[in-house]
């Protein structure tokens, strides 16, 4: 079960989150929450909360990617390391680390169901990049 856990957390986290919707449907269990701590401070989302945060998401940025550096599994539990970058749509040719994140992600009906999220403003210095290349 470990590589078909892992196989879905890949493919939520590889999809193009603010054009395609359907993925998040597709990925994320209906009764998904999603526990967040950022240098921001605590949340908790729900699908809606976090549909809404992809959509919001679509209006700043001109494209969003993900990029894995590690994601280790067992069983229905998945943890993943990786940082989103993005081009802006004030400066679309230049794109920056947006953040970094860990998340250990519990599947229900192989979809994402609990998730619980550390996350990090992106640092683009040449050293932090450097430790998200993953061995």
């Amino acid at each position: 079960m470990s590589k078909i856990a892992k196989d879905i957390v890949r493919s939520f986290y590889e999809a193009d989150l603010i054009h395609n919707a359907e993925a998040l449907h597709q990925n994320l269990h209906p009764e998904v929450e999603l526990y967040w701590n950022s240098s921001f401070g605590f949340s908790k989302k729900g699908f809606e909360d976090i549909k809404t945060m992809f959509n919001e998401m679509a209006s700043s940025f001109e494209t969003f990617r993900c990029e894995i550096s590690h994601i280790i599994a067992e069983d229905t539990t998945v943890t993943i390391r990786y940082t989103y970058f993005a081009k802006t749509i004030e400066a679309p040719e230049k794109e920056e680390a947006i953040a970094h994140f860990i998340t250990i992600w519990e599947l229900k009906d192989d979809k994402l169901y609990k998730g619980y999220q550390i996350s990090q403003q992106g640092d683009n210095t040449p050293e932090s990049m450097m430790s998200f290349i993953s061995k």
